[in-house]
């Protein structure tokens, strides 16, 4: 069973509805709250749409707003990081042509996080050059670089080293 969720022309256009009829915003805010619970509009809102209707302002659509446009898509980003999420905000700031502020705003608003990668165990091999020995101890010496990968909350974290076969 599916619960009606509805946008917000639809709700403009209940408030123009009950404008007409000459309720106020108040009593109008408490029919919504009433009917949709949480998805209603504050009582802030139907107020300020009450006085655009009384300034014969009835267009129910959003206006043109100021301020820059995108300078990327988010499908962009997204498949920046399907190709590799362990790009750091620098790369990827780079190859967008944006600052790393910007990304990182755009990853929030994904719901991305970082995530550190994690290890994974593997059989020792012996190779000549990675063993250090000392007083009578034998070390085999590896040092797989670790990096943050960007992932949804919930996922598992990308695997840092490749399991090895014996040589």
């Amino acid at each position: 069973m599916s619960i009606f969720v509805p946008n917000k022309v639809y709700l403009r256009e209940i408030l123009l509805h009950y404008f007409i009829q000459k309720k106020s915003a108040a009593e109008v805010h408490k029919i919504l709250v009433q009917t949709y619970g949480d998805n209603a509009l504050s009582d802030t809102t139907c107020r300020d749409w009450f006085r655009r209707f009384k300034n014969n302002d009835f267009e129910l659509e959003d206006k043109e707003r100021s301020g820059a446009p995108k300078k990327f898509q988010d499908k962009e980003l997204e498949q920046l990081l399907d190709e590799d999420p362990s790009q750091t905000l620098s790369e990827l700031g780079k190859i967008l042509q944006v600052d790393e502020s910007t990304v990182s705003k755009r990853l929030k608003g994904l719901g991305m996080i970082q995530k550190q990668g994690h290890w994974v165990p593997y059989e020792l091999f012996f190779a000549s050059h990675r063993i250090v020995t000392g007083d009578e101890k034998w070390i085999h010496y590896d040092n797989p670089k670790r990096r943050k990968s960007w992932g949804k909350p919930g996922h598992a974290s990308r695997k840092t080293a490749a399991i090895r076969a014996k040589t």
